[in-house]
């Protein structure tokens, strides 16, 4: 949204999302993600109404605001059908950051041949997969690495210092942004605090979450900093992460960490049947096709294996190696620049 305002200082927006594309448009979207944040299949199946509703919430909006360019980003099951809406009364649709089809639904891609006028992937070997369905899509780069470029230098002492924490180095926790997801991933990241006495743990608060949710888990060595993840990142010795783009910002700060997931049974188990092709959950290990991170999914992410793993990447040559890998990762994925690629693109169309 900035660089689109770079491009065309007369842009308008009119966009469901979250607190920083408020910020930029300074107006309230027509929905915040918050209402539309259901995780795994039994939640979705529990919720399909709503989300149902507000499908159709978004399409009268479309129908009544008529856009020049329609932007979806990611949220596939949602955003598919309003593609073939838009396309139907004329309106221009681009789609940027790509559903992951490579994983699972290979088939949607004639529905984004049919309804999408341009895919903009974030991820190198997307191209090639679209390129394999006889689709143009453009590799614009990854947005974070513009996001992680413009960075101020950081000081970990003032950094501590502003936030309450102690003396002792930290280690960082990123739970997630669901409520659900939090209190459970929290419950499990602090289960290991036993075995590292010498560290602080340190959350990285959501910004869809109250900080009163969090204050349960603090203590004199449990802390909690709210919109503040990539300074934390960058102040920390290593970090637990529940898998998502997390995984990525953080190998990106150069900070060894643990991939961390767990979701309901049923869903997992849904999920190990359709979700086909790939031999990692975690982006970083996806994009080098290789397990440069530690992912423990399901029964492996337990107590036992968290010291373990954890234990590696503070000291020792699993991390002097995961942090040689990060430096091949951020080649793979190019310089600075997506989102100025990517608007170009959009305010040209």
């Amino acid at each position: 949204m900035k660089a689109i305002l770079q491009k065309d200082h007369n842009s308008e927006f009119r966009f469901w999302g979250g607190d920083l594309m408020e910020k930029v448009a300074n107006q309230k979207p027509v929905k915040h993600y918050k209402e539309l944040a259901f995780m795994g299949f039994l939640e979705v199946a529990m919720n399909i109404r709503t989300i149902l509703k507000n499908i159709n919430i978004c399409k009268e909006d479309i129908k009544n605001y008529q856009p020049d360019v329609l932007v979806l980003v990611d949220y596939p099951g949602f955003n598919l059908r309003i593609a073939e809406f838009a396309k139907s009364i004329g309106i221009k649709v681009v789609y940027y950051i790509s559903p992951q089809l490579w994983a699972w639904k290979e088939g949607r891609v004639e529905t984004i041949k049919k309804y999408v006028d341009e895919m903009l992937v974030i991820l190198p070997f997307e191209k090639d997969f679209y390129k394999k369905h006889q689709v143009d899509a453009h590799f614009v780069g990854h947005p974070l690495l513009d996001a992680i470029s413009d960075l101020p230098e950081i000081s970990v002492e003032n950094f501590k210092k502003e936030n309450g924490l102690n003396e002792k180095e930290i280690i960082a926790l990123l739970p997630g942004s669901r409520e659900q997801e939090v209190e459970k991933m929290l419950a499990l990241m602090l289960s290991v605090r036993d075995s590292f006495k010498n560290y602080q743990f340190v959350i990285a608060g959501a910004p869809s979450l109250p900080k009163e949710f969090y204050q349960k888990f603090v203590d004199d060595d449990v802390h909690f900093v709210s919109n503040k993840t990539y300074d934390l990142l960058r102040c920390s010795r290593a970090a637990l992460v529940t898998s998502g783009t997390a995984t990525l910002e953080t190998a990106l700060l150069n900070v060894p960490e643990i991939v961390c997931y767990r979701t309901s049974k049923i869903s997992y188990e849904i999920g190990k049947r359709v979700v086909k092709n790939i031999k990692f959950i975690s982006l970083v290990n996806l994009i080098m096709d290789q397990e440069v991170v530690k992912e423990l999914i399901q029964n492996q992410l337990n107590t036992e294996n968290l010291v373990d793993e954890l234990q590696k990447i503070l000291e020792g040559p699993k991390r002097d190696k995961m942090l040689q890998d990060y430096e091949l990762l951020r080649e793979k994925l190019g310089g600075k620049g997506a989102s100025n690629h990517a608007a170009e693109i959009i305010v040209n169309l």
